[in-house]
């Protein structure tokens, strides 16, 4: 039993040594900026004002040398909102090259999140299974930006349908958490940073700060319930970890980060 317990606590301080060896950096990438009607973002009535600024942001995840990118942006061009300046061009400037990002993570399968994924054409895609199921259907369904993964179909590059939780990297650091509502394979984003502590990405689970407090819906969500019960899992995690919470779509959350091209240790 004593050989088996010391065994088991040099395994533990052997794991924690490879992690701690791992640096892990999250930066944020400007992907575009705009206006949009909040009304549209509860089913409850609950904004007056016809527009409020609106944010589009990616994001990338350094681990030791493996790179992930989370959520890709607009395609460039495609509407006033998009930033025009390429993910490709954003990643040299921090030294990355699109052909060497390992993981794509996608929370959702909207237009705004899926624009530019063909330069990443060595990634695994990593994406829930409901949104993969919808863009592979046929008819696709409703929202799903097919046009954005055309590239990926064609050309069968690597892809992994998520059904429940995804340990990225397999030892915590990056995880990808199942939580449905908006779209049928929505995810969040969970990255443990050393300095800042937990982060937590929320793709759309959420999209104003006051969609969190008082877990708002929008009306054209896939599904009211699972919205709801996402947000609590938003905020169970946030308590539990005491991560910091940044609402992609928020423009008031953008200051959580460093700018760009800092990134958040």
């Amino acid at each position: 039993m004593k050989a088996r317990i010391s065994l088991a606590i040099a395994l533990s301080a052997l794991f924690s040594l490879s992690v701690a060896a791992q640096e892990v950096t999250l930066t944020r990438l400007d992907c575009g900026s705009g206006q949009n009607d909040p009304r549209r973002f509860t089913d409850t009535f609950a904004y007056t004002e016809l527009t409020r600024p609106f944010t589009f942001s990616c994001y990338v995840v350094r681990r030791g040398s493996d790179v992930m990118v989370w959520d890709v942006g607009y395609l460039p061009g495609s509407v006033p909102s998009a930033n025009n300046k390429p993910l490709a061009d954003l990643l040299k400037q921090i030294n990355v090259n699109a052909e060497d990002v390992k993981f794509v993570g996608i929370s959702h399968f909207h237009a705004d999140h899926t624009g530019q994924l063909a330069p990443l054409k060595n990634a695994t895609l990593l994406i829930g299974k409901g949104d993969w199921d919808g863009i592979t259907a046929t008819p696709p369904m409703g929202g799903a930006n097919v046009k954005g993964f055309a590239e990926w179909i064609a050309e069968k590059r690597k892809v992994e349908p998520l059904t429940g939780d995804k340990d990225v990297f397999g030892d915590g650091s990056v995880m990808i958490l199942r939580s449905p509502g908006h779209t049928p394979g929505h995810s969040l984003l969970l990255v443990r940073l050393k300095e800042m502590g937990p982060v937590l990405l929320s793709g759309d689970a959420v999209h104003f700060r006051e969609n969190y407090e008082l877990e708002g819906v929008p009306s054209f969500n896939y599904d009211r319930a699972q919205t709801i019960a996402s947000i609590q899992r938003m905020k169970q995690i946030e308590k539990n970890l005491k991560a910091t919470v940044i609402i992609q779509h928020d423009p008031r959350d953008i200051g959580k980060l460093p700018a760009f091209p800092a990134a958040a240790k």
